[in-house]
């Protein structure tokens, strides 16, 4: 009887001993758990006026591995009734100890009516199960008037200058440098134009003198000076001869002025009428004779050689020639380079005035609005 007791009081010990330890592993495990995540919350200020704004911070720390979901707010959504939340910072992520990982957001928080709020538990879960916050509160007060003595009041204040800010400025500044600088290598560039005189290039039409014109006006005035009845036969004869020649360099192209008369002689037989030639020989050789050996010719002589030399311009005159002629000028390497370099200057002296206005234009704009 005695054995049985003692059996039944060590069996019930052992059960009490078994739902003990049942006990205080369930207890350790909630309480590891409950260690691996851990929500905190604070505010900056539990006390703001009327539309003032206070910061909520809210911090989770949990076991690396684990999945994290925070509240969402939009913008002005109440978090409780009376109080908006304003905006939400990006989440901040901190490495810790024993891969423990530390997240932390900050929610700006306003209110427009006095009172004293209560702020509920921020609820967070990781891994799907919810974690909360502790509770907080924000008191709202306005802002005290002392109507007793409203003498105190003042006036609105003036609209008040906003401060200089460099990088308002910064680049309205610089802007306004380079368009000096602009302007500097403009006038530069202009007055490298002035130092570059220009090479008048142009194209000129004078009024042509054909050649039996020519040589018709010589012997016209041959004939006003009277110089068939002068004694002197010598210039009579050089002038006649002289004429001739010049009729001959410029009607048939070769250089008569410089050749003698049999030479002349020659190179038209090569094209004219023998017989025209055989006068103009004529003609030639009297003239040799009185320039050069004194002979002494006959008025009647001469009246002769001036009809044949007027013949033969006759015979050999061109009609129906240009009566105007062309002249392009010649121009020289340099004048081709001085050329190209002003046409160079004109054209960048153009691009920066149209760089300039635009510049102007936006220094000025930039200068309005910031005024």
């Amino acid at each position: 009887m005695d054995e049985t007791m003692k059996l039944g009081t060590r069996n019930s010990d052992n059960v009490w001993l078994r739902w003990l330890l049942v006990f205080c592993g369930a207890v350790i495990t909630a309480v590891s758990a409950f260690a691996q995540v851990q929500v905190e919350s604070s505010i900056d200020s539990i006390q703001i006026l009327i539309g003032e704004q206070a910061h909520l911070t809210l911090q989770v720390s949990y076991k690396k591995g684990h999945s994290l979901l925070l509240p969402q707010f939009k913008p002005s959504e109440y978090i409780t009734p009376g109080v908006e939340v304003l905006e939400m910072s990006d989440a901040d992520t901190a490495q810790l100890d024993n891969d423990m990982i530390r997240v932390s957001k900050v929610y700006t928080l306003t209110s427009f009516d006095e009172q004293l709020y209560y702020l509920p538990p921020i609820t967070i879960k990781v891994d799907g199960k919810e974690y909360s916050s502790k509770n907080l509160a924000l008191k709202v007060l306005t802002i005290p008037v002392d109507t007793l003595h409203p003498e105190n009041f003042y006036p609105p204040k003036d609209v008040q200058n906003n401060p200089f800010l460099w990088s308002e400025w910064s680049d309205v500044f610089w802007l306004s440098v380079l368009l000096v600088l602009l302007i500097c290598l403009t006038f530069y560039l202009c007055v490298c134009l002035k130092g570059n005189k220009p090479v008048i290039a142009r194209v000129r039409i004078i009024k042509k003198v054909l050649p039996h014109q020519r040589a018709m006006d010589e012997i016209e005035k041959i004939k006003a000076d009277k110089m068939v009845a002068s004694e002197d036969q010598k210039e009579y004869y050089t002038r006649l001869t002289d004429t001739l020649r010049k009729y001959i360099e410029e009607r048939f192209g070769f250089s008569a002025m410089e050749m003698t008369s049999s030479e002349i002689i020659a190179r038209l037989q090569e094209a004219e009428d023998k017989k025209m030639i055989d006068e103009l020989r004529e003609l030639f050789t009297t003239a040799d004779l009185v320039k050069f050996a004194k002979y002494k010719s006959l008025i009647n002589e001469n009246d002769a050689n001036l009809v044949n030399a007027i013949a033969f311009i006759n015979t050999t005159k061109q009609e129906n020639q240009p009566t105007t002629e062309r002249i392009e000028p010649v121009l020289t390497e340099k004048d081709k380079r001085s050329m190209r370099s002003r046409i160079v200057l004109k054209v960048a002296i153009a691009a920066l005035f149209v760089v300039m206005v635009i510049l102007l234009i936006y220094v000025l704009y930039r200068i309005y609005l910031l005024f």
